[in-house]
């Protein structure tokens, strides 16, 4: 049990501003087309991530209301 608590895990640090996000991941983490939503700068990005390689994508356009 000791073991999985000493993996390294790293914070998600948000593409947008750089501030922390409430997300940590470990290396072998692969998350798809992940909603990220960044509580400083209140911004969601879509990104994906494998091995610590953090990639993100253009979300759709938004219609204005």
């Amino acid at each position: 049990m000791m073991k999985e608590a000493t993996k390294e895990k790293q914070w998600v640090l948000c593409p947008w501003c750089g501030a922390k996000t409430r997300l940590q991941i470990f290396q072998e983490t692969e998350l798809k087309a992940f909603p990220l939503f960044c509580p400083k700068c209140r911004h969601e990005s879509i990104i994906d991530v494998k091995n610590f390689i953090i990639k993100t994508k253009q979300p759709d356009a938004k219609t204005q209301c």
